[in-house]
């Protein structure tokens, strides 16, 4: 049996360089095709009606608005073609002038995303020409640069993750040019500064389709792998891509093209998308039969739907008393025996969820420490347990909490929610959002909170985020500086059980 994805991480690195369809002018510079023949069929015909199969089989759900970007898998197409198909059919019938496929580095280690500065990409369905003009008028803004890092041939073996998506370009749209653009720089900055970019040229030059090249979890078992990957796709479609990028960074989620993802979701947003629609998951155990080290493959579109809200996170009287509870034993464990408390079992399915968390410690009504973890990287009793140890004894306004002190303090928790970017200011509302400030890597948070007991309106709650941040008071309102909203469930010892309810 043919087969066309590479068999492991060695296997991956020796791709056959299959003759080029069409022999193209000799002043004619060419990316050659570097994966048919392994990653996908190099005989055209084969080629073409392996493609045109799947796309007849692929059912994506109907669009909730116009289409602005996809994200595709990678792999070889035995594998993740099906998938990827689920994108690529909802381009039948439609005409862009050009596509812009952004895909992470495989093969060599770069610090920048590199734009092919050749004339051309082939396939062996035939050549697609770059727009150089749109390519020329990205690298003026900095955020890209023409380089052969990425495109060209390493010891044989050239970057696959654009090339794989060009057969499915080439038989569902037919005619256009292409804007190659591979990351090889991971970084939230470098990902918002392609997306601004990205966004400014586009809306000038419509008729534009960004693809984002990623395959998700690499070699786990199938249900970690499913679990992993649920994860990253549940904060893709809740458009939490602040999350994203911090739990790439830490390598607690995974996906190869994580930094492509988060930059067509930042280009995405300022075109005016507010939806991810999830068209298909599978990974490669589903094709192949083998679920001990699998690969994960996602479908999805950004349209400008109406946006999907976060589904409310609730949690009952009983579940608010155990992590009260485990708040107060981390402190007491922390400041008395200097460790964390144990994890106590549970059968509260709530706590068990990945959440970020806040902890703040009052002592007569005075602030006494407030630490938390943003992001939803660990789950909520864990995250409880060590932003609770770190109120007491880390926080830098105030001395660590003393033994002494430990009968007196009262306990506060606030579950978030995902982060969402604010496009427009006008919609924050003081009493259900809180804030994160970001410029560069500088940032800081208020939680919902603080400016309805500070009587803020919002103006004051922008200003005195920024100030939290280190920043200007009036650094809200600079185009470098990425305003997050968020909610939470709020709740502390000092109110009833029964009356513990969100605010």
């Amino acid at each position: 049996m043919k087969s066309y994805m590479f068999k492991g991480v060695l296997s991956l690195m020796a791709a056959a360089l299959p003759s080029v369809a069409g022999a193209p002018p000799a002043s004619m510079k060419v990316r050659p095709a570097s994966v048919a023949g392994s990653f996908y069929p190099g005989d055209p015909q084969e080629l073409a009606r392996m493609i045109d199969g799947y796309l007849a089989q692929a059912a994506p759900p109907a669009l909730k608005g116009s289409l602005v970007a996809i994200v595709s898998p990678h792999a070889g197409y035995e594998y993740s073609g099906p998938v990827a198909a689920y994108g690529y059919s909802l381009l039948k019938g439609r005409k862009y002038e050009r596509v812009v496929v952004i895909s992470p580095t495989h093969v060599e280690p770069f610090n920048f995303s590199s734009v092919y500065g050749g004339d051309a990409y082939a396939t062996p369905l035939g050549e697609i020409l770059v727009d150089k003009e749109f390519v020329s008028q990205l690298v003026a803004t900095k955020a890209a640069r023409i380089a052969p890092q990425g495109h060209g041939l390493v010891s044989g073996r050239g970057e696959h993750a654009i090339e794989v998506q060009l057969p499915f370009l080439q038989r569902t749209l037919g005619s256009f040019k292409l804007v190659p653009i591979v990351m090889g720089d991971q970084s939230y900055e470098a990902c918002r500064s392609l997306g601004v970019a990205l966004a400014k040229l586009i809306a000038a030059n419509p008729e534009t389709l960004i693809v984002a090249s990623s395959d998700l979890s690499h070699y786990h078992p199938y249900k970690e792998a499913v679990s992993i990957d649920g994860k990253t796709l549940r904060a893709v479609q809740e458009w939490d891509y602040l999350s994203m990028s911090r739990n790439f960074d830490a390598q607690v989620w995974e996906a190869c093209g994580g930094a492509p993802i988060i930059a067509a979701m930042m280009a995405a947003e300022r075109l005016g998308a507010k939806e991810a629609q999830l068209l298909k998951y599978a990974n490669s155990g589903d094709t192949s039969g083998e679920k001990s080290r699998v690969v994960g493959y996602g479908s999805v579109a950004f349209t400008n739907g109406s946006g999907v809200a976060a589904k409310p996170f609730t949690l009952g009287d009983r579940e608010k008393k155990a992590l009260l509870a485990l708040a107060r034993k981390s402190v007491e464990t922390a400041v008395r025996e200097h460790r964390l408390t144990d994890l106590p079992p549970s059968d509260m399915p709530a706590l068990l969820e990945e959440r970020g968390a806040f902890v703040t410690l009052r002592e007569k009504g005075e602030l006494r420490g407030c630490i938390g973890q943003v992001s939803a990287s660990k789950t909520l009793a864990s995250t409880v347990r060590e932003v609770a140890a770190l109120a007491a004894l880390r926080d830098s306004r105030f001395q660590p909490v003393q033994a002494s002190e430990l009968a007196s303090l009262d306990y506060e928790i606030s579950v978030l929610s995902p982060l969402r970017h604010v496009m427009n200011v006008q919609e924050i509302q003081v009493g259900r959002d809180g804030l994160l400030m970001k410029n560069g890597p500088i940032e800081g948070l208020l939680l919902p909170q603080v400016p309805v007991e500070q009587h803020w309106d919002r103006g004051t709650f922008l200003e005195e985020t920024c100030r939290k941040a280190g920043l200007p008071s009036g650094a809200w309102k600079s185009p470098q500086t990425d305003v997050f909203a968020f909610t939470a469930l709020v709740f502390g010892e000092k109110e009833p059980a029964s009356r513990l309810e969100s605010r």
